[in-house]
């Protein structure tokens, strides 16, 4: 029983955050005829119950 207790805590400490990405999470006009396109990793915390945006970078792209 105490090894199946361990083994619960175990996975459930494992599976509490989980990352995704990157997901195109923007994109917004540079004002020069081009456009900028904004990625970021998702960050998932289970225990609180939160998403939030990591590892942002910027790529724009020239409209010709």
């Amino acid at each position: 029983m105490k090894k199946f207790v361990l083994l619960a805590l175990l996975s459930l400490t494992i599976s509490a955050c989980t990352n995704a990405g990157p997901f195109v999470t923007s994109i917004s006009s540079d004002g020069n005829n081009g456009l900028i396109v904004e990625k970021c990793q998702l960050h998932m915390n289970a225990f609180m119950g939160t998403v939030s945006n990591e590892n942002c970078t910027n790529t724009q792209i020239k409209i010709h």
